[in-house]
């Protein structure tokens, strides 16, 4: 069965195939190949209300052997273009026919009529179908008083309040209800588009407590508060395996009351989810990928609510699952927009990324000069002008034997990074490819292969903190080399406050120890690399307190505090400093018994750098802080507004079995170096975490 109206039934373009056997295929392919859309068909009848999920199943027939790929996009009421939610993803075939994977749709805007679009395509054919079906959305307001719904999320609740006046804006207060009750939290403005009503997604409360709620309406310099509403949140289920938090220090500063973790466990065990808790560990929200099967990796949350994820689950190729999606999602859990690394892959082709096409279609074994991209990883940020989205994707390429210092005989397969800016539909518009010559790969002096990682770190097929590796098979050497490991993307704007200047984008490699800037200019850049930061970089150290190794190494969550301004924080692992000799002592290599507290353990820091002498410095404003325990990967750096910082020490052994992760809010107490752990305003010991953040609330994220 088809419903609802049809466009153009059948449009064919071209496209770049990837791959020989893709390339033989479409070269063998008849010229009146034909896709045919057989069911196209919602969970629910039109009209459903705001907040109602609705779960799309669309089939379709090809007359050639496919693979079908099926997007979907969809037109908001009054909006003048298609929003793409679900990019071209592979489907399932059975008897002939080609069913798309689920679409699950859960409109929490405003009412009205909506076009969902479904778009097929054969990409070794590139014939295409599309269809486009109306979908009625009905208010949950229907009269005067506002109103609240569950959603599956039992800390998150729709608030949906009548019409309110154009030119006007709009933002919902709850607040606990009890003897001695927290600050009220407000939620972002938003405008007023009459005769809409507005719904909110409402969360950061307590599990089964009791809340007020209305709306505020801002006309002018005049505020007025809508009718009040009582609630009381649900239970958190059983099923979902919480973690617990303990108070190691007490918040003696609440000006910041919630912390956002995203728990990812490298040593396995529980997969927990992401959760925000307040100061004192108690649970306000999670969010569980995928119904539990799949993990994913937090990269960023999102001014207004919402959060930008990257997870495990099938894209283009089945047998290929880790880190192949990329999501924005809202507090709910909703999907708002998803890609993957299948689409991704096709379109760094057809912009001339020569290792940018998948791994699995390069014959085995992979040939030297063979390259391709495996899997988005690490980092995401959606802070470039015009809504723009820079992601990292880890790639591959085998280089003659003996690269890097190999002992192998054979060729051996180097990880590189390469960055991706995506438009407002996450179509790629730019890239940067560490293997390309041009942009600071093999042969350009500031970062050649011939320099391996400073620690040397390997990466085999299951290696726990390594990507998936695609191009290892016997006739290759046994270990990929672990070139780079980046871990964080930020954008410069305009480089510090220059006038008129476009913004560069600063990436930063764990395992060279180094930053890098890229000329970016908002995508008219060259992709060189502007300079490096680190030891032995283009920056010199001006180490004012006599630090005794003063840089950072195998750091992470670089980024740029007051808007790009400065100064710049980072966790520092502090890696390199740990494997060589004790500094203070002469001893053996770090956490041996001869190992001094300060040389020893991670550090928070906060430098200025000046690009005029190409100088680093602590002083006289920023911070070298001892964490008082050492964390061998992830971590996270954050300055808060009132000038204190919050550290996420992810990863502290606390005995041989057992591992804690530190939420750290310090003051900014400047001496370096120290012994332990100086001003800490709050300690929360949790689970091992990848990042974390410090936040008013979960509608006003971090700006760096």
């Amino acid at each position: 069965m088809v419903t609802g109206q049809d466009e153009d039934s059948m449009k064919t373009s071209k496209f770049i195939v990837l791959g020989p056997l893709l390339l033989i295929a479409a070269l063998c392919t008849p010229a009146f190949a034909t896709v045919a859309i057989t069911y196209c068909t919602p969970s629910h009848a039109s009209p459903q209300p705001i907040g109602k999920t609705i779960t799309w199943t669309v089939t379709a027939t090809d007359t050639q052997t496919g693979p079908l790929t099926f997007q979907f996009n969809v037109l908001a009421p009054n909006a003048t273009q298609f929003v793409l939610v679900k990019d071209f993803n592979v489907g399932t075939l059975s008897d002939g026919v080609w069913t798309a994977q689920p679409f699950v749709w859960v409109p929490t805007g405003v009412e009205g009529t909506y076009q969902i679009q479904v778009v097929i395509k054969d990409f070794t054919s590139s014939e295409t179908t599309s269809k486009i079906v109306l979908f009625k959305v009905s208010p949950l307001v229907t009269g005067s008083n506002p109103i609240i719904v569950r959603t599956a999320n039992p800390l998150v609740i729709l608030f949906s309040v009548p019409s309110c006046p154009a030119g006007s804006t709009i933002r919902a207060v709850f607040q606990e209800q009890s003897a001695t009750p927290p600050p009220p939290v407000l939620t972002n403005w938003v405008g007023c588009r009459p005769p809409a009503t507005v719904t909110f997604e409402i969360g950061g409360m307590l599990a089964s407590t009791p809340y007020s709620l209305y709306a505020q309406t801002k006309t002018g310099s005049s505020l007025v508060n809508g009718s009040t509403v009582s609630f009381k949140t649900q239970a958190i289920p059983d099923t979902i395996p919480v973690p617990t938090f303990t108070v190691k220090t007490p918040a003696s500063d609440t000006t910041y009351p919630v912390l956002l973790h995203n728990l990812l466990q490298l040593g396995g065990g529980t997969t927990y989810p992401d959760v925000a808790t307040d100061l004192s560990g108690n649970i306000i929200w999670y969010y569980y990928a995928n119904d539990l099967t799949h993990g994913d990796v937090m990269t960023r949350p999102l001014q207004g609510g919402g959060f930008i994820t990257l997870q495990d689950d099938i894209s283009w190729d089945p047998l290929v699952t880790k880190e192949q999606l990329m999501r924005q999602i809202d507090l709910a859990g909703n999907i708002v927009r998803e890609t993957n690394m299948g689409i991704i892959q096709q379109q760094l082709v057809a912009l001339g990324a020569v290792n940018g096409g998948p791994c699995r279609t390069i014959p085995v074994p992979a040939p030297v000069g063979a390259g391709c991209a495996g899997a988005f990883h690490h980092d995401a940020i959606q802070t470039l002008p015009n809504g723009y989205t820079a992601v990292l994707l880890d790639t591959e390429k085998i280089f003659p034997a003996g690269t890097q210092g190999d002992i192998s005989p054979l060729p051996v397969d180097v990880i590189g990074d390469m960055i991706v800016v995506l438009d407002t539909n996450w179509q790629v518009k730019w890239y940067w490819d560490s293997f390309n010559p041009a942009h600071g790969g093999n042969g350009y002096n500031k970062l050649p292969v011939s320099r391996t990682a400073v620690l040397g770190e390997p990466c085999g097929t299951s290696t726990a903190g390594c990507p998936p590796i695609f191009l290892l098979s016997p006739q290759i050497a046994p270990l990929a080399h672990d070139w780079l490991h980046a871990n964080t993307l930020y954008y410069w704007p305009n480089n510090g406050g220059t006038t008129n200047k476009p913004g560069d984008l600063i990436w930063s490699s764990r395992h060279q120890d180094w930053v890098f800037k890229i000329d970016y200019q908002d995508g008219k850049g060259t992709g060189d690399i502007v300079w490096r930061m680190g030891p032995s970089g283009d920056f010199a150290f001006d180490n004012t307190y006599n630090d005794p190794w003063p840089w950072f190494s195998h750091q992470h969550d670089f980024g740029i505090e007051n808007l790009g301004k400065g100064p710049a924080t980072l966790f520092d692992n502090g890696n390199t400093r740990v494997s060589l000799p004790t500094l203070s002592t002469g001893g053996v290599p770090g956490l041996g018994s001869a190992c001094g507290p300060y040389d020893c353990h991670s550090r928070g820091m906060a430098i200025s750098f000046y690009e005029s002498n190409m100088t680093v410095s602590v002083s006289p404003n920023g911070v070298s802080l001892d964490l008082g325990s050492f964390s061998t990967a992830m971590g996270s750096a954050q300055m808060l507004d009132n000038g204190n910082y919050f550290f996420e020490n992810p990863i502290v052994l606390i005995n041989l079995n057992t591992t804690d992760g530190y939420s750290m809010e310090m003051a900014p107490t400047p001496s370096v170096p120290q012994a332990g752990p100086a001003d800490v305003l709050l300690n929360l010991a949790g689970p091992e975490q990848y990042r974390g953040w410090q936040m008013l609330n979960l509608y006003a994220a971090p700006t760096t």
